[in-house]
């Protein structure tokens, strides 16, 4: 089965929880505390794996989670770090993160890997936060929560040309007749039903891989038949190769043909009109190919028309010497803008305060991620560590925003899904 679309929920490994202890042996009454730090939670990493062709294997994976960091203990030891989670995927994938739509990661090359989702830092033991002040802190952190995200993987078939034309125009005969690739072929439209893959080899020892890509209809762009998952694969070919059926056996005009899907791939991607064209009229082995052939050429003189028999390999020689070397000309280019991508999103500074304030039912509603990975990582039945939390909130400004908004002592503070009252 060929699978180019999956959504799914990945969740990196919570860090392990620092250690709260002190030192005790005979004779050593103060011994000083020997709190160790928690592990890393583990990481999910997407990984590029040559091989693969499909996203099959992440079908029936709706939710990746990663271990736990292994928690901090006495005696200074700190935990180990967890075991990061692999996900092998085909050349081609791209990660988008399903909130904002950005994307994360565009992986095209054999073994190229990202972390998707970062696992958490181990909490601190006691020992961390010793200092001259307070050389032994009864507090310790707990581990910070693992990265969640909310992504979705598509494929585009890598290929350096890919094969466009309308349905039963002889795409999957010419790619069999010219690679090692064995596509299903009929004479009913939509034949191919996922793209097909072949390796072209010259006497010269240049080759390309050549995709075979579903056939277009009118309103592809939109979504109707196939035309959606044509066009997003073409988009990875670095050429195309626009096979129309110029003998017109399917009682259509060629000339319109190709109009179409010229408006079609319009329609979906400015770049994909851009792309190198290669056009061969097919079927030269029939009676009205000439004819139509003429009258092609009257709409559309400008062009360069190739003259092919897929069914009987004429015209071939001097057509693929030439994608080889248009191939050798064209660079690879990237198929998103620079600020689709998550790593180019620019913050500019603004003296805004990390957390927002609100009332909701006579209740102060406090939130913002500062705050809630504090919370998180607060171990809330040690004393000290309720009042390092206390002091936090305070040096972040929020006891002095609180009474600026009105709020009074005795009053509920909510973060998160606790409530606090707010006092001195």
């Amino acid at each position: 089965m060929f699978v180019d679309n999956v959504k799914m929920k990945v969740i990196a490994g919570k860090g392990g929880d620092g250690c709260t202890s002190f030192r005790r042996e005979k004779y050593i009454p103060m011994g000083g505390p020997d709190g160790g730090n928690g592990g890393r939670g583990g990481n999910i990493i997407f990984k590029v794996k040559s091989g693969l062709k499909t996203l099959i294997d992440l079908k029936y994976h709706k939710i990746l989670k990663a271990e736990k960091g292994q928690n901090g203990k006495g005696s200074n030891k700190h935990g180990k770090k967890a075991e990061d989670i692999f996900v092998y995927v085909p050349a081609g994938t791209t990660i988008f993160d399903d909130d904002t739509g950005l994307v994360i990661a565009d992986l095209t090359k054999d073994k190229e890997e990202i972390i998707i989702a970062n696992g958490g830092r181990g909490g601190r033991g006691n020992k961390a936060f010793a200092t001259t002040s307070d050389p032994a802190p009864k507090f310790s952190e707990l581990g910070e929560p693992g990265e969640i995200r909310y992504i979705r993987c598509e494929l585009k078939v890598l290929a350096d040309v890919g094969l466009i034309g309308m349905p039963s125009v002889g795409k999957s005969t010419f790619l069999n007749q010219i690679s090692n690739a064995n596509p299903k072929i009929a004479s009913y439209h939509f034949t191919t039903l996922s793209p097909n893959l072949g390796l072209v080899k010259l006497k010269d020892e240049r080759s390309f891989v050549v995709a075979d890509l579903p056939g277009l209809i009118e309103g592809a762009s939109k979504g109707v038949g196939l035309g959606i998952e044509f066009l997003k694969h073409a988009m990875r070919t670095r050429i195309l190769v626009h096979i129309i059926d110029m003998a017109g056996i399917e009682g259509r005009k060629p000339w319109e043909d190709y109009e179409l899907i010229r408006k079609e791939m319009s329609e979906y991607h400015e770049k994909l009109i851009q792309k190198k064209e290669i056009i061969l009229a097919n079927k030269s082995d029939l009676e009205s190919f000439q004819e139509n052939l003429k009258e092609f050429k009257k709409h559309y003189p400008s062009l360069t028309i190739y003259e092919i028999s897929a069914l009987h390999k004429i015209g071939f020689d001097s057509l693929l010497t030439e994608i080889a070397n248009i191939l050798e000309e064209i660079k690879d280019e990237n198929i998103y803008e620079e600020n689709d991508y998550e790593s180019t999103v620019i913050y500019k500074f603004q003296n805004e305060k990390p957390y927002t304030i609100s009332r909701e039912n006579d209740v102060w509603v406090l939130k913002g991620n500062q705050i809630e990975k504090l919370f998180y990582m607060t171990r809330f039945e040690e004393e000290d560590a309720q009042i390092r939390f206390a002091r936090k909130l305070k040096g972040m400004g929020v006891e002095d925003e609180l009474e600026r908004l009105g709020a009074k002592r005795g009053d509920e503070v909510q973060i998160l899904d606790y409530i606090f009252i707010f006092k001195d």
